[in-house]
């Protein structure tokens, strides 16, 4: 009898959620997680996953990443990306707003992936670079709340960009119209740290418990103090810190003061978008690499990219416990050493790599998709268009060539019948 209509087995699984660490099988069926076990029997299942040598994880969530493409500056398609990546939970930080979020939802709905959102404070979302609460006309707390109320099970916060671009001379005020609509809705509010004004400690001072503060590791929101004291005094009485590499939230120095002071930030995102996805972010592995590049071990570097931001946002993912979602992700930890380089050509080296080799969505493999051509207002430097240039290149010689030989072929119409 079948048990199962996919078994994963072999591989060693890190799923901090479920408690499961180290040698068991996955069985799914329909969709879900149906067994957990160091020895299923492979017998009893329709499709037979071979992990020997692999490690299995749930499906990564991604906390702070930018979905929504067509839909402004930052926005793309994630599922080129998830298939080879193993990110199956894509969180949008704040590109859509009460006027955009229903043409976000709709472009959700085509993709692959699972999706959740922070609504942006400004109505008009991210459809430009910057600038988007400078008009307080925007920041609507009652639209906003409204908003959310309307799409409970997409929106899981509120997202505000603090810093001078963004804000203008409206100063502290996006954040703490925010905060209201945060508090009305109980969900938790992300907001993102860059230049001052408004300063750093002025905004941390109004989070609370169960906020989050992505780019935690910034330089240019922490300036010359790489551990500020205000990010201190933040995380010590709860505010939760997101990683948010982006193109620009990212520094090895800062992160290496908080570390040293027990600072670990509680959820690894990518902040994966338009321009971010061509370095130095690339995807989220890589940015999990770099993690294991400081010092921090594999399966602590794992949780923080499923179970923790999961359990934030009170998303069903981030664990393969039974009768959980069937999102699993198959990685090989390739020995290094790995340079790896931070969002200001800060150079480390890993010793490992994570590289991914099958994403499961519901226990459906994720088949390849290309991604489309960057934007025309994205810049690339000379070796990034290069690059590309080669990908294409090389990817057309690789798919012109016949698939296989005359000896690789059958007879699919007999020329005469038997």
């Amino acid at each position: 009898m079948t048990r199962f209509d996919l078994l994963v087995t072999g591989g060693r699984l890190i799923d901090v959620g479920g408690g499961h660490v180290g040698a068991f099988d996955v069985g799914v069926r329909d969709g879900k997680v149906a067994a957990v076990a160091p020895a299923l029997d492979a017998t009893a299942a329709r499709e037979v996953v071979d992990a020997r040598g692999r490690i299995v994880t749930p499906g990564l969530v991604d906390l702070h990443t930018h979905v929504h493409a067509g839909g402004g500056y930052w926005g793309i398609d994630p599922d080129p990306v998830a298939w080879c990546s193993g990110v199956t939970t894509w969180v949008d930080a704040g590109s859509a707003g009460a006027y955009t979020l229903g043409a976000f939802r709709e472009a959700a709905a085509r993709d692959r992936v699972r999706t959740a959102a922070f609504l942006n404070i400004s109505a008009v979302g991210l459809a430009g670079r910057t600038g988007e609460a400078r008009d307080l006309a925007h920041c609507d707390v009652d639209l906003a709340i409204a908003t959310i109320g309307a799409h409970r099970d997409l929106v899981r916060g509120v997202k505000v960009r603090m810093d001078r671009e963004t804000v203008g001379g409206n100063g502290l005020e996006p954040l703490r119209r925010g905060l209201a609509v945060a508090a009305a809705c109980d969900v938790p509010l992300m907001v993102h740290i860059g230049t001052s004004p408004p300063a750093l400690e002025d905004v941390l001072a109004l989070l609370r418990p169960g906020d989050l503060v992505t780019h935690c590791a910034s330089a240019i929101a922490a300036g010359s103090s790489p551990a500020h004291p205000a990010l201190v005094s933040a995380y010590r009485r709860g505010v939760l810190f997101d990683l948010g590499h982006g193109s620009g939230g990212f520094a090895f120095d800062v992160l290496d003061a908080q570390l040293a002071l027990g600072l670990v930030p509680h959820t690894l995102s990518s902040d994966l978008h338009a321009r971010s996805v061509y370095g130095p972010v690339f995807d989220l592995p890589t940015t999990l690499t770099k993690m294991l590049a400081l010092g921090l071990p594999l399966e602590d570097v794992i949780a923080r990219a499923t179970v923790h931001p999961a359990r934030v946002l009170g998303l069903p993912v981030g664990t393969l416990a039974v009768g959980a979602p069937a999102d699993i992700a198959v990685f090989t930890l390739r020995d290094g050493p790995f340079e790896v380089v931070d969002a200001h050509q800060q150079r480390r080296t890993a010793p490992h790599r994570l590289v991914n080799d099958a994403t499961y969505v519901g226990g459906r493999l994720l088949t390849p998709r290309l991604p489309e051509p960057p934007p025309a207002w994205i810049p690339l430097t000379p070796a990034q268009r290069q690059a590309l240039h080669d990908r294409t290149t090389a990817l057309r010689a690789l798919l012109r060539e016949p698939l296989v030989g005359a000896d690789g072929l059958a007879e699919q119409f007999p020329r005469f019948s038997v």
